[in-house]
């Protein structure tokens, strides 16, 4: 398998070089760093928000003990 088959199905360098010329033609040699860019803080970003989704907010942290104390008090009354 080719080190540059990064797209899964993809057997060898001449696909990825085609692959490479088509978007060279699509967008033309001075846009593509412009997308490049675009691209990697998209991608950064987007594992910027999934790092922060996956810790809860201290908001999240109090509603919840806020939550759970009031359903014990309502035990305790019943």
């Amino acid at each position: 398998m080719s080190t540059l088959a990064i797209i899964p199905g993809m057997q060898g360098q001449g696909e990825v070089l085609l692959v490479i010329f088509i978007i060279l033609l699509l967008f033309g040699a001075k846009k593509l760093p412009d997308l490049s860019r675009s691209l990697g803080k998209s991608l950064g970003e987007f594992k910027k928000g999934q790092r922060e989704g996956a810790e809860p907010d201290e908001k999240d942290i109090v509603e919840t003990k806020k939550i759970t104390d009031a359903d014990e008090q309502d035990k305790k009354d019943a």
